[in-house]
């Protein structure tokens, strides 16, 4: 294997090429969402260090590659055990950046962890080299990596999900430019300082601080061979334009969701209850998969369901991450976010929505908000995704009306029902448009031994998940043989080329 990375050299706000540096660009300070303290100082990326980390990688790129898949892997599994080392710090470090209560900060980190023994059965098993005899040679389908990939990673989950990406992009050979959130950038900067400490050669992974202009810097650059996104479709849908005119560049999105959870009969019904709050309220709605409409078929049954689920969101626990006893929903990712969930709230009791809960500003903090339920049963609501614990209820008449309201979207992320026969879910899964689809498991239940992705404005395609190895790498395909050997019979028109 190449020379390792140096690991003598103090902290600084970007890793390029080995050494840690300072940014050039202008001032980043994130601020606590839970207190308002500042958490991380430094300065972002210049577009000519963007630049820079980019051509890094690049130069990394063959070596890297050259490497044993068997020693790749050797790497990988030394930078899961880092993160096992410092379990604690890392979720003390993702809640103080983004807000979380401690325990699910803790969840984090461990499934960050798993991911790495997932992504290895991944690359086996999505990138496997095939053989077929035929007469006189062989047929083999074989993997290569794309070469440069930028990973862009989301506030939500500034461990798991980048780390979702850059184990699967090692694993196939690709070399690493990384930028994660602008609010989590602590949480980027350990997470490149543990595969630094695992070993990783220069110039592998590379780290840039910043906001969308530092992205785009690295998108602009010619040896940019790949795009790994997770965040909101107005990001999204920008790469996308910027990118147009290059085929070459590989780009994998995943967006938000407009996401419906749809209860056919809510039975039992405490189970119900709980299906729906850890669907719409887990990570106080900062998931991507968190259930945004619930559409429910109307019954006596259901309507008392409703009843008792209004009577229980306001018994959820919300709090500070390190509150004790420990909160469900901590503050959203910052006080413009509780801000947007409120101003979408009023604007939706505006246009004919009743408020059965009414989701408020804690004055604790101005970053927490408790969760709300909104009848929007006789409104006109948008299509747009509220990124927060703010639940929109639409009653129908019957399961057919269930289907059409719950693709009455534009995205298409996850989608859940509760209850309803084995029939009934064999139809919504066929009919309901989306990546995820669950029946009687809530929203924001996703296996990492599955595909995870949506479709519609929530992605393009490219799922991600255990399928990320598939975007990771290029197939080839070729037919070989030992030895050249002339044609038994000449085609028409050849017959006088033989000497």
């Amino acid at each position: 294997m190449p020379e390792s990375t140096r690991r003598e050299e103090p902290l600084s706000d970007l890793f390029i090429e080995g050494n840690w540096i300072a940014g050039e660009g202008p001032p980043l300070n994130r601020t606590s969402p839970a207190d308002e303290s500042i958490v991380w100082s430094g300065r972002q990326a210049s577009g000519d260090q963007a630049r820079t980390a980019v051509q890094s990688a690049a130069g990394a790129a063959a070596d890297w590659a050259a490497c044993s898949l068997a020693d790749r892997i050797a790497v990988v599994r030394r930078f899961g055990e880092q993160l096992a080392s410092r379990r604690d710090e890392f979720a003390r470090c993702i809640s103080q950046q983004v807000g979380k209560p401690v325990w699910e900060a803790a969840t984090e980190v461990a499934t960050s962890i798993a991911k790495v023994e997932v992504s290895i059965a991944a690359i086996d098993d999505r990138t496997p080299v095939t053989q077929q005899d035929l007469d006189g040679f062989r047929a083999v389908g074989r993997y290569r990596p794309i070469g440069v990939v930028l990973v862009l990673g989301p506030f939500n989950f500034p461990l798991h999900l980048p780390g979702g990406q850059i184990i699967p992009a090692l694993l196939a050979g690709n070399t690493v430019v990384f930028k994660p959130s602008e609010l989590a950038p602590a949480v980027g900067q350990m997470l490149v300082q543990a595969w630094q400490a695992a070993g990783l050669p220069a110039g592998v992974i590379n780290l840039l601080q910043g906001d969308a202009k530092v992205a785009a810097a690295a998108i602009d650059h010619p040896k940019t061979g790949g795009v790994l996104f997770t965040g909101s479709r107005t990001a999204g849908a920008a790469i996308h334009r910027q990118l147009a005119g290059r085929p070459e560049v590989q780009l994998a999105l995943e967006m938000g969701g407009n996401n419906p959870l749809v209860v056919a009969d809510a039975q039992p019904m405490a189970a119900a209850i709980d299906l729906v709050i850890q669907s719409a309220f887990l990570s106080a709605g900062q998931r991507c998969t968190c259930a945004r409409r619930l559409i429910v078929v109307e019954s006596p049954e259901n309507r008392e369901f409703v009843k008792r689920l209004a009577a229980a969101i306001p018994r959820i626990r919300c709090g500070l991450p390190d509150a004790d006893p420990p909160p469900f929903c901590g503050p959203l990712i910052s006080p413009a976010a509780a801000e947007k969930v409120l101003a979408i709230q009023a604007a939706l009791c505006q246009q004919g929505g009743l408020p059965l809960v009414a989701a408020s500003r804690d004055s604790v903090c101005r970053a927490l908000v408790s969760p709300g339920l909104i009848d929007v049963t006789a409104a006109g609501v948008d299509d747009e995704e509220c990124f927060g614990p703010l639940l929109q209820l639409q009653w129908v008449d019957d399961f057919d009306a269930a289907i059409a309201a719950a693709n009455a979207t534009r995205f298409g992320l996850a989608a859940g029902l509760v209850g309803g026969s084995a029939d009934d879910f064999a139809r919504f899964r066929h009919e309901v448009r989306a990546g995820v689809i669950n029946w009687n498991r809530q929203t924001t239940g996703a296996s990492g031994r599955l595909a995870f992705g949506g479709i519609g404005e929530s992605g393009n395609h490219r799922p991600a998940g255990y399928f990320a190895a598939d975007f990771c790498s290029d197939p080839v395909a070729s037919l070989e043989s030992d030895r050249l050997t002339p044609p038994a019979s000449l085609l028409p028109g050849l017959e006088d080329t033989q000497p």
